[in-house]
């Protein structure tokens, strides 16, 4: 049976960062290239104009890794990320569910699905600095074309919940009991903040957090504001020299 999920998991994650076909990666300021490279797709450092996740397939493993460990622990809680582009990292958590046999958690999609917050009127100025809103032509991924995209693998149904508009108006009133992993993919100062601000009170104990813009200041610079305001010491561990992550303690 193991053979079976460890198969299907495998393959999942190799379809979803398309590690088979090969996609070319759309050239951008801070991934320039223009080929396909498979260590910069397991890294996850291009931009695949094709595959439904960029973060590659070591932040793949991560989450793969978290969810089994929240799962074999009997750790209470759904799983969510908040910032989910074409919806990919999303689709295998709930690849992971499915491939576990487990029915009772949900998988949460937190976007805009309209691409990032207006830069401009950001009150952290290395917000305003980064300036991702001007790539918003390919980051803006409409809620039909990811809904399309779970059904692509058929696994869009009832553990499948989305929450469409910008955090600060939809995480503070989110109707989320626990969670047992809580990702982010958010990369600014303040949708960083505003995230774990009001979903890490849900997190259970035991439960995972991802990071995965930490390699970027204005998020690393989130990540440890937050953490010195609300005391949370729990070591944070690297992932692939990007993403990081810590698991909370009791």
């Amino acid at each position: 049976m193991q053979d079976a999920v460890d198969l299907y998991l495998d393959l999942m994650k190799k379809v979803l960062a398309n590690t088979i076909y090969e996609d070319p990666p759309i050239p951008a300021s801070w991934a320039p290239a223009k080929e396909y490279d498979e260590l910069n797709r397991r890294l996850g450092v291009d931009w695949p104009s094709v595959a439904h996740t960029m973060i590659g397939i070591r932040r793949l493993e991560n989450v793969e890794n978290c969810m089994a460990t929240v799962l074999k622990d009997d750790i209470p809680g759904d799983f969510i990320e908040t910032g989910v582009w074409r919806g990919g990292t999303c689709i295998f958590m709930r690849a992971v569910l499915k491939a576990y046999g487990i029915e009772d958690r949900r998988v949460w999609v937190a976007d805009s699905f309209q691409g990032m917050p207006p830069t401009h009127s950001s009150a952290h100025d290395g917000d305003r600095r980064l300036g991702t809103d001007r790539y918003n032509e390919l980051l803006a991924i409409d809620l039909p074309t990811v809904r399309q995209n779970f059904e692509r693998y058929g696994l869009l149904d009832g553990q499948v919940e989305f929450l469409p508009g910008w955090f600060r108006e939809t995480l503070p009133s989110a109707p989320i009991d626990h969670l047992s992993v809580l990702r982010l993919d958010s990369d600014l100062y303040e949708s960083t903040m505003e995230t774990l601000v009001h979903l890490y009170p849900k997190l259970s104990p035991g439960g995972f957090v991802i990071i995965d813009d930490y390699h970027v200041p204005v998020c690393r610079e989130a990540v440890h504001d937050w953490r010195a305001e609300f005391g949370v010491t729990d070591p944070i561990e690297d992932i692939d020299g990007l993403g990081a992550f810590w698991r909370r303690g009791g």
